[in-house]
């Protein structure tokens, strides 16, 4: 193995993990912050889990999605394989799924920060936001879903080039 290709190899699955371990961190500390509020009635709490969940999503989740293309293009390109591959194909439509469900998120959570902001307590806080807070719980499953079948993709290499 070459040093360049070890090194984008070591590279992509550093950003691999900190995509998987920074989503599942991200969506605990969320959801067991919101139902933490939900019990305890602290909208000051609520607005600080929301408020560092974007954050968190901005400066961990979005540089991950980002290097996880670029690393992964630079792999496919060392190693020779074509992008039109059958397994390119399944591990980039795993990947524009994961994204499809993961942009919808994003939105979610930052108007969920920001109607949390506004809200004078945790009771004042509309039906739509409970709904809201559902469907983001609700689009993490098929996106962690789809990231598990990815790492099965790029262990097994089903599908791929000798």
């Amino acid at each position: 193995m070459t040093g360049a290709l070890a090194f984008w190899k070591t590279a992509h699955i550093i950003s691999a993990a900190l995509l998987f371990g920074g989503g599942i961190g991200i969506a605990f500390f969320c959801w067991f912050g919101y139902r933490r509020a939900l019990r305890s009635g602290e909208i000051a709490a609520l607005r600080a889990t929301l408020r560092l969940t974007v954050m968190a999503d901005a400066c961990i989740t979005a540089p991950a999605v980002v290097f996880q293309a670029a690393s992964g293009l630079v792999l496919m390109t060392l190693m020779g394989w074509p992008l039109a591959s059958p397994w390119a194909i399944a591990v980039w439509s795993l990947f524009i799924l994961t994204g499809a469900c993961w942009l919808p998120v994003v939105v979610i959570q930052a108007r969920l920060a920001r109607e949390a902001e506004r809200a004078a307590s945790v009771a004042a806080l509309p039906a739509y936001f409970h709904r809201w807070f559902r469907w983001w719980f609700a689009l993490g499953v098929p996106a962690f879903a789809a990231i598990i079948v990815i790492y099965y993709l790029m262990v097994a290499k089903p599908l791929a080039i000798a």
